[in-house]
C-alpha cells in the first residue's frame, strides 16, 4: 500500500524527486524513485491543481507525497482526498503544531480526519473501519523543522505519537541559524547532528528536503538521514545523450 513508508520501517534510504504540474509525471513514477514530492508552499500551484498528477501515478512504484502551504486542516485534507500517500507541513515549531498535523491526518480514532470515502489506491478491504485503520498506518506523517523554536522543541516535538519523518527544510534551517546558506558551517552540521540524534532516540527517520551543497550524500546517510530528494534532470540528460551516443557510433 505504501512503499516508501515499508522501506523506511525496514531501514532502507528513500530517495523522491520534486514534481510539479509541467512534469513527466507517468514517466518519472516509473523511473525507480520511492516518492514524488509535489510543492504547493512555494509554487503557484494549487492543491486540488494536482489531481491529474496524481491520478497518473496510480499503479506506479513511486508514492505521491504533498508539502502543504501551512499546517491547517483543510489543506491537509484536500491533499489526501487527492490521493497523497504522505503529507509534509512547513514550519512546524511546537508539540502542540505537531500534534494538530497528526491529528488532522489521521482518521477517528487517531485522528479527526473527515471521511470522502474509500480510495482505492490503498488496496481493498473488507471493512470501512479495515480500511480506515490500514490508511492510519500507511501514511507519512512530516513535520518540517525548519527554526530556532523547533531545535528547542526538538525533543517534545518528537514525542508526539504519529511522526514518521522528521524532515529538515536546509535554507531555512541555515538562516534561522545565522548561518545563510553556509551549509559546511560547524553550527550547522551540529544542528544536523542533533537532529540525528534526536530521531534516532524517538524511533522516527530524519530527512533533508535536498542534499545541502557542500555536504556529501554518504555522510548524512552515516548520521542516519534516510529520506531525500535528488534531481532527475542532469541524469535524464547524460541518459539521452549516451544513448544518443551508442546509435550514432
Amino acid at each position: 500500500m505504501n512503499a516508501a513508508k515499508d522501506a523506511l520501517k525496514s531501514g532502507q534510504t528513500v530517495i523522491g524527486a520534486t514534481a510539479s504540474v509541467g512534469s513527466e509525471v507517468g514517466f518519472l513514477a516509473d523511473a525507480g524513485y520511492d516518492f514524488l514530492l509535489f510543492d504547493t508552499q512555494h509554487s503557484p500551484v494549487e492543491i486540488k491543481q494536482l489531481q491529474p498528477q496524481l491520478q497518473a501515478m496510480r499503479c506506479k512504484s513511486a508514492i505521491p507525497i504533498i508539502l502543504v502551504g501551512e499546517n491547517r486542516a483543510d489543506q491537509i485534507c484536500y491533499a489526501l482526498d487527492l490521493g497523497a500517500k504522505g503529507i509534509i507541513v512547513p514550519m512546524v515549531n511546537t508539540p502542540e503544531e505537531a500534534a494538530n498535523m497528526v491529528q488532522w491526518c489521521k482518521y477517528p480514532f487517531d485522528g479527526v480526519r473527515s471521511s470522502s470515502g474509500v480510495k482505492g489506491e490503498w488496496g481493498e478491504f473488507d471493512s470501512y473501519r479495515d480500511y480506515m485503520n490500514a490508511v492510519n498506518e500507511q501514511l507519512l506523517v512530516i513535520p518540517m523543522i525548519e527554526t530556532i523554536e523547533a531545535m528547542d522543541n526538538l525533543d517534545e516535538i518528537l514525542a508526539v505519537p504519529g511522526i514518521d519523518v522528521l524532515l529538515i527544510g536546509p535554507s531555512d534551517l541555515s538562516i534561522n541559524l545565522d548561518v545563510a546558506l553556509d551549509y559546511p558551517n560547524p553550527e550547522y552540521v551540529e544542528a544536523l547532528d542533533k537532529i540525528a540524534a534526536a530521531c534516532a532516540n524517538a524511533g522516527v527517520v530524519p530527512g533533508l528536503y535536498f542534499i545541502p551543497p557542500g555536504l556529501e550524500l554518504s555522510d548524512l546517510i552515516s548520521k542516519g538521514y534516510k529520506f531525500f530528494t535528488l534531481p532527475w534532470n542532469g541524469w535524464a540528460t547524460e541518459g539521452i545523450q549516451n544513448g544518443l551516443a551508442n546509435v550514432r557510433g
